[in-house]
Formats: structure tokens, sequence, C-alpha cells
């Protein structure tokens, strides 16, 4: 996890869109994905390779991680789209994700194709990451697998509105709580996503919020995700990045928090701290568990950009 960049935006582009995929290179989300799958209509989806390509070599991305959602393994695009973006411009791109990525099988023949590809193309073999979107039923019931199945598995998304489809789900809007359903109806599976995606210390992203000019109904359903542990979440509008970005970070004053434990506890176990096992910082005890959960929250500050606004000093234990 500490490798992984963070994703705590994920932007929807459609491949289809010239001007869309210009404007996305001044947004400020962690992740932009050029879409080849359900963004672009079937007529479309030649051309948006040629757009995407041309994107991502001419660059102007900044620290953002590059992916590219290609066609799922049921359709008759997906080699094509691979091959001609990764030939293309695999030089500039960080992931290929899967949509709706059934079983562990289809992301190794993801693994195999890009192989080839690097091999035949000259680009480091294994760099280009693989995200896997879980879209079905037999997808949830399959997650752990899918998180195992490739050494380049870089995260695991939810996909709610096919999910919904799947299972037959009673209309919501998609991804969000609703007054008639007296809990979360989607707690069991982002929690199996979750699962899979920290057992495997890969990402796990929520999926999107529909209702795009909604501020503030997509900050009540990222919360729900974030508070579990979720990294991050698509967002369809640059309206929902900041709340996003936002979201996905721990607050300053735990960020500081965070910082002070791990230095408190560093001390503590020190030769000149005592070699305790466990200390006082405050009227807070801390200990090994505290320190493991101190650098979750530190790490995600930290791949946030965020800066401590306090320091440790061995007088506070």
């Amino acid at each position: 996890m500490a490798d992984l960049r963070p994703r705590r935006s994920c932007l929807a582009v459609p491949g289809s869109s010239p001007r869309f995929l210009e404007k996305a290179k001044s947004l400020s989300s962690d992740q932009v994905f050029l879409d080849l799958e359900d963004a672009c209509a079937p007529l479309a989806k030649p051309g948006a390779r040629k757009n995407i390509v041309a994107a991502l070599n001419e660059g102007g991305w900044g620290k953002r991680l590059r992916v590219v959602r290609v066609n799922d393994w049921t359709t008759h695009w997906t080699y094509r789209d691979v091959i001609e973006v990764v030939e293309g411009a695999g030089a500039n791109l960080d992931c290929i994700m899967l949509p709706k990525v059934a079983d562990a099988a289809q992301v190794q023949a993801l693994d195999i194709l890009l192989t080839q590809i690097e091999k035949t193309n000259g680009l480091e073999v294994g760099r280009i990451g693989i995200e896997a979107q879980i879209e079905t039923a037999q997808g949830l019931i399959n997650v752990n697998d899918i998180a195992f199945a490739s050494p380049r598995i870089e995260a695991i998304i939810f996909g709610p509105a096919d999910f919904m489809a799947s299972i037959n789900m009673k209309s919501l809007v998609v991804g969000a709580l609703h007054p008639d359903y007296p809990g979360d109806p989607f707690h069991y599976i982002l929690m199996q996503i979750l699962m899979a995606a920290r057992a495997r210390g890969v990402h796990a992203i929520d999926g999107p919020f529909l209702q795009v000019r909604d501020v503030a109904a997509f900050e009540e359903v990222a919360k729900r995700s974030a508070m579990l542990g979720f990294d991050g979440k698509w967002v369809l509008h640059p309206g929902q990045i900041d709340a996003a970005n936002q979201i996905y970070a721990p607050a300053q004053a735990d960020y500081d928090h965070a910082e002070l434990i791990l230095d408190a506890y560093d001390h503590a176990t020190s030769e000149a701290g005592g070699k305790k096992g466990s200390a006082m910082l405050g009227d807070e005890m801390i200990d090994e568990a505290s320190a493991k959960m101190a650098l979750v929250i530190a790490g995600k500050g930290r791949a946030a950009g965020l800066e401590r606004t306090s320091s440790f000093s061995p007088s506070q234990s």
C-alpha cells in the first residue's frame, strides 16, 4: 500500500471527446481514467482509441495516475483496445482498468496480453498495472481470487450500477442510501471488496454517484465508504473532485496526532526512551497497536500532501 500513489478522486473522462480529454489535464483529481467502455458509443470506440493515444502522448497530466478503461472480455473490442492503447502510448500509461471482471482468469488473460505487448514493443515488463472492477454477483463471489490473480493488480473497484442490475436490486439512486431501507444496502458488497483489497495490499475504490450536481449527497455517500477504509471514489464531474480529495484524506488534526503517536512510540521503544512497549502521550496510552493505526492515517496524509503543524518532544510522553 505504501508504494501506491493516491486515488482519492478518480475522474472518468470519455475517450470519444478530445475537449474533455484536454480539460481533464487541468483538474485536480489524483487519477484520470480515459474511458473506452460505457462512455463511448460502439461506433465511436475506434476513434476514441486514437484520441486516448494522442492525449496520453501529448502529456500535461502532471502527477495524476493515467488509466484507460477498456471494454470487458465478453465484447469483441477488448483485445483491440489493449493492443492499440498500449502499443501506441504504453510508455505514458500507468494502468489498464478492466470492467465487469467475473473471475481470476480474465485478469490473467489481460496480464498475458500486456506482457506480450510489452516484450514486443520494448516496454518495461510488468510496469503497467491492472485495476479490476467488480460489477456482477459472480465477480463479487470471486473477488478474493481476482485480487490475487496477478502481481499487476493495484486496485479493486466497485461498480454499483451494473452490480445493482446483476442482482435485481430494487431501483435506487445509484450508490446512494435509501429512505425505505433500514440500513445500508451496499455495506456487504463494500466490505467484501475492501477485505479482498486489504488482504492483497491494494487500493479499494468506491464507484460513481450519478447525481453529479448534488455535491452534498455525493459527500454523504463518499463518507460511508471512507469510514470503512476505502481509499477513494470515482468522480464524474469536476464539482465532485475537491469533496473526494478531502473526504478520503485524514483531517489535519488526525494526521498531526498520528505523526505524534509514531514519534512518541519510536522514542518510547528506543534506548533513550527506556525501551518501553507502551507509553503515555499526554493522557493517552500508546503501544504497538496504536502505532499501526497511526501509520495508516499518517500514510494517507503523506500521500495526500499534508504537512505537519506540530512536532514531538520527549516531554510529551
